[in-house]
């Protein structure tokens, strides 16, 4: 039994240096991408990453917002899935309150870069996978 989902999958996710995203495609393929950790995660219901707005994956999210995070320890073999969807922000203050300047070898033009957008993935469940067991869980 998962007892505290929160802080325990939170730590899994701190600890990890790579995430994964997938998206649907036209054909209602799953397209998976492995991308860098969360820029910031509210809880295990809201992460915001970086992207460019010209990517494939911005695209297929406009088109369908169905979304999944990946997270996985693989020293301890165990992981989590979350199901949400994924919205593309385009405005000024969500690409300020992400932004760093290390950002500018992705985005030259810096914040304002038409190129750089920002993806907001809200969770409504998931799927935790822990010594040889998996539960799945809801979040509100």
């Amino acid at each position: 039994m998962l007892r505290n989902a929160e802080e325990t999958i939170g730590n899994l996710i701190d600890k990890q240096g790579v995430s994964f995203i997938s998206s649907v495609d036209a054909d209602g393929f799953p397209n998976t991408k492995a991308m860098l950790p969360p820029s910031i995660r509210e809880g295990i219901k809201t992460f915001y990453f970086h992207t460019n707005t010209s990517s494939m994956r911005v695209s297929q999210y406009r088109d369908d917002p169905k979304a999944c995070l990946y997270f996985c320890d693989k020293r301890f073999f165990r992981g989590v899935m979350l199901k949400g969807t994924m919205e593309v922000l385009e405005d000024s203050s969500s690409k300020e309150l992400l932004w760093k300047d290390k950002y500018s070898m992705y985005y030259p033009l810096g914040v304002t870069d038409p190129d750089y957008c920002i993806l907001r993935f809200t969770a409504s469940s998931g799927r935790y996978y822990s010594s040889f067991n998996s539960q799945d869980f809801d979040i509100e």
